[in-house]
């Protein structure tokens, strides 16, 4: 269905390996490409052995009342049931994972009856979210949120966070320290060693290019302001150097915007092209000499990032040029690029320079070292195993 993939593949790698799994959802989310089409609540699909029981919620278009109703029907809809779903199921473990915290009553609840460990996954940081994007603490829903963090880190057996810097943040909001368990995304190993062929005009407009370039960097996913993909645009614009091409692969609401910079100068070294299906991207990356990752100042990023393009580059084998502002630098941890200050065009300008001058072998290398690191770490085996020993412990 699409774009949400991280509780699929666990949940995949965990039924391989003997778990009973089953995913109770909503019939409707804006991450899916597909969603599902739900007659009644508590209708279950068995997607490749996972057991997917789906809730009635309702349909909403963006962030707002009609997205929050849909919330408050999820939760309230399994604990109206909680009882019943523990008797049926009797569930093992139970694990809260959403953007938002209010899962964790229902999950405790669920808990309870059966006997069950409770683990919160942090998907988003809920509600200091929202709190840096505008909303005042004091907002009735914010306040909500709160209540159900403070909720999560007092009563979950473990609390397995996606952002790997927050464990201080959360220790304020009543988490025990031991309780605290980072797990990042990952890649799908298989999808890398029998990627989708590139379409035959892709392949050869990518060929064109290069042509009449010559090094090739590539940003590939959403084409919005986050990404501070315009950064880029002005550094290479900056560089004056007709030999470095950038291709862009996506769209986003941005996009309009970015192709109007490129062509104010030095126009024939970008190339836009349109999304292309998740299973081409490696085809895609295999023809780049490097790769972008970036993004603007966050304060959220103080708790860590976890991007799946940047574990997608490493999995490339391909250098990175790194811009982002987090605790957690990968690309320096594993030597696998260039790390530069984000949303700053002359850092990003000596960047590329000195990736232009370094010996093929020394990039090759670096491109290697990266996809080594994912080998080793972050393939959904790993990670999926990683968190499985948590089901093995004893409760607190």
């Amino acid at each position: 269905m699409g774009m949400e993939f991280r509780p699929y593949y666990f949940a995949r790698e965990w039924v391989k390996i003997g778990y009973n799994v089953r995913i109770v959802a909503g019939d409707y989310s804006h991450l899916r490409i597909k969603n599902p089409e739900v007659t009644h609540d508590y209708q279950t699909d068995v997607i490749d052995g996972i057991s997917y029981t789906w809730i009635k919620t309702g349909t909403y278009q963006e962030n707002g009342i009609a997205r929050a109703k849909t919330m408050f029907r999820f939760v309230g809809k399994l604990l109206r049931d909680a009882k019943q779903i523990a008797e049926k199921w009797r569930p093992d473990v139970v694990i809260a994972s959403s953007t938002y915290p209010l899962d964790t009553y229902a999950a405790q609840k669920i808990a309870k009856y059966s006997g069950a460990m409770i683990i919160h996954e942090i998907h988003d940081m809920w509600p200091v979210t929202l709190i840096e994007r505008g909303m005042s603490k004091y907002n009735p829903f914010v306040v909500m949120m709160q209540r159900a963090e403070n909720s999560f880190c007092r009563h979950s057996d473990y609390v397995v966070s996606l952002p790997v810097a927050a464990k201080s943040y959360l220790m304020e909001h009543g988490m025990a320290p031991e309780k605290f368990v980072p797990i990042q995304n990952g890649v799908v190993e298989e999808e890398w060693n029998n990627p989708q062929p590139l379409a035959p005009d892709i392949k050869a407009n990518i060929k064109k290019f290069r042509n009449n370039t010559g090094f090739l960097i590539c940003f590939f996913g959403s084409h919005t302001t986050s990404y501070a993909i315009d950064y880029l645009i002005k550094a290479v614009q900056s560089l004056k150097n007709p030999k470095v091409g950038v291709i862009f692969i996506g769209n986003g609401d941005a996009k309009e915007d970015l192709v109007r910079l490129s062509e104010q100068e030095m126009s024939t070294n970008f190339l836009f092209l349109d999304p292309i299906p998740k299973t081409m991207i490696p085809s895609a990356l295999s023809e780049m000499d490097a790769l972008y990752v970036g993004a603007r100042h966050y304060r959220l990023f103080r708790f860590g990032i976890a991007m799946n393009k940047l574990f997608d580059s490493m999995m490339s084998g391909k250098p990175i040029l790194y811009a982002v502002n987090a605790p957690n630098n990968m690309i320096t941890e594993y030597d696998c690029g260039i790390s530069v200050e984000p949303e700053n065009v002359e850092a990003l300008k000596e960047g590329i320079e000195k990736m232009l001058n370094m010996s093929q072998e020394e990039t090759k290398a670096m491109g290697e070292r990266g996809h080594q690191a994912i080998i080793d770490h972050y393939t959904y085996p790993k990670l999926a195993e990683q968190f499985a020993q948590l089901f093995q412990e004893n409760k607190n």
